[in-house]
């Protein structure tokens, strides 16, 4: 992790736990916004006007919040405004590493911007006095040269509204449905979304129980709430909730299930929650974000859960084509 602006230590998955040995995400540290007259957004500082070519995203295809965010560029119609760079899926010592070095996965880029070959620069870049870990996603501005937001949650909302008529496709989070889009995130979140990491990254048999009961209690209501036919999680329409459900359920049987130890059941094993995430890969440009090669070598490249880091050949998964 950075410490002041210096690369200090190996990464590792948990760096900070609770009083019952639970896994404590680490809070976004850069939380500008981008809006269509560059006007201040809810958090950070003005200055950020939307601009074709002005913004580049960084992702890691295996990362379910930065998926989020490549899907609501996709699904805004944002693919020529905003470019992209993929790290490789495998942790290294030094966190996320660029593509275009040794051993670098079919699907990794280089940083084309800077030349990086360690996320954390791309950090220091922005903050030569930041501490924590590099994250992605992270929305960069190529005219200021600096990070405009590495917080999932609120660059899916700037792809959503705050690209003006840059953008197009459908509402993400539409007025009259705010308030339940709301409710339901802060619902499934915390027992679904970072649940199965509070499994995989539990330090004690309670804080794993505890996460385990979360993940398929949350999983039962959804299938449930499923089983009166709608097609997503507020009817027919498609909202930001249903990107933060997908990315979760889709990564859940070829990774969450064997390495975070959440085996209870499988995602095929629900009708409701199966279909549903069927529908949702099959809308246009969303396949194009799922890369199940880099989920699996991305999840278990990491040492402190798998030693000796080999990867699973299943299991078989019939939508992965």
């Amino acid at each position: 992790m950075l410490v002041e602006g210096k690369w200090v230590a190996n990464w590792q998955p948990v760096q900070a736990k609770d009083e019952k040995g639970g896994f404590v995400r680490q809070a976004s540290s850069f939380r500008n916004w981008v809006t269509p007259d560059g006007s201040a957004g809810p958090t950070g500082v003005g200055g950020f006007k939307a601009e074709a070519g002005r913004y580049h995203l960084y992702v890691a295809l295996i990362c379910p919040w930065a998926s989020r965010t490549l899907i609501a560029r996709k699904l805004k119609g944002l693919d020529t405004a905003i470019s992209v760079s993929v790290v490789e899926p495998a942790l290294t010592d030094e966190g996320w590493r660029f593509g275009g070095f040794a051993g670098a996965t079919a699907g990794a880029t280089p940083d084309d911007l800077h030349g990086f070959t360690y996320m954390h620069q791309l950090y220091t870049r922005a903050d030569p006095a930041v501490s924590g870990r590099a994250t992605v996603p992270v929305l960069w501005d190529k005219h200021t040269d600096t990070m405009v937001s590495n917080e999932s949650a609120d660059i899916v909302r700037m792809l959503n509204a705050g690209f003006g008529d840059l953008a197009s496709g459908p509402d993400l989070y539409p007025a009259d449905l705010r308030d339940q889009i709301d409710a339901l995130n802060d619902h499934i979140y915390p027992r679904l979304n970072n649940g199965v990491y509070r499994a995989g990254f539990a330090t004690t048999q309670l804080a794993y129980e505890e996460a385990f009961a979360d993940v398929f209690a949350t999983l039962d209501e959804l299938d449930h709430r499923l089983s009166d036919g709608r097609d997503f999680m507020f009817g027919t329409r498609f909202t930001e909730t249903d990107i933060r459900a997908f990315v979760t359920l889709v990564r859940f049987d070829a990774a969450y299930h064997g390495l975070f130890k959440t085996n209870l059941r499988r995602i095929a094993d629900y009708r409701h929650l199966q279909a549903y995430m069927l529908r949702i890969l099959a809308l246009p440009g969303v396949r194009e974000t799922v890369n199940i090669d880099h989920i699996k070598r991305g999840y278990y490249s990491v040492k402190a859960l798998n030693p000796l880091q080999l990867v699973p050949v299943g299991p078989q998964l019939d939508w992965d084509i």
